[in-house]
């Protein structure tokens, strides 16, 4: 696959810049959404269809011939139907549709507000140990960091100061001036 075609009416090559880094971006595009990944298979048997091999069509679409072989035993067994993603289970949710919305709750508040005294704000491992004290779940901080963005919420950690920092010191190194000030050079 050259990553190259040519335009018609000048007969120059097209390419596309950092070919590489673009062809996994674009295969993780692909790979994002449930509609884009069915749209991938319906190319990939539309290919088969045209008389491409299943080894020739995995190269041009960078998936396994075996994947490739599944789409077509899929779609010849059930049609259009054949192509589309069923449930990607994964791990069941170890907290209730209620244990979440009561998580939710306590995330709008400060820890120490739902009985967490001594701790900053909410991270990972704060939300872990509220977990294990108010349900008796064991999840680990990445998860409990997943479990933020899942709920809508970002963490926010904070800057911290320098103990004992001369504040007009701090500001002559800052990288960035202030809203409305010019840097002297």
């Amino acid at each position: 696959m050259s990553g190259t075609c040519v335009r018609l009416s000048d007969m120059t090559p097209l390419t596309i810049s950092d070919r590489e880094e673009m062809i996994l971006a674009l295969q993780d595009e692909i790979r994002r959404s449930g509609e884009s990944r069915y749209d991938h298979r319906l190319h990939g048997v539309l290919l088969i269809a045209e008389g491409l091999t299943c080894p020739q069509v995995s190269e041009l679409l960078g998936d396994a011939p075996r994947t490739v072989e599944y789409w077509v035993r899929r779609f010849e067994g059930h049609g259009f139907g054949g192509l589309t993603e069923g449930e990607r289970s994964g791990r069941p949710s170890r907290l209730t549709e209620e244990q979440l919305a009561v998580v939710e709750a306590a995330l709008r508040q400060t820890p120490a507000a739902v009985g967490l005294a001594g701790v900053g704000p909410w991270d990972g491992k704060t939300l872990s140990t509220f977990l294990k004290k108010r349900f008796e779940v064991d999840l680990k901080a990445r998860q409990c960091q997943r479990l933020f963005r899942r709920l809508g919420f970002r963490l926010r950690k904070p800057r911290p100061l320098i103990a004992h920092a001369d504040p007009q010191q701090q500001a002559a190194y800052k990288k960035t001036p202030k809203m409305g000030q010019r840097r002297k050079r």
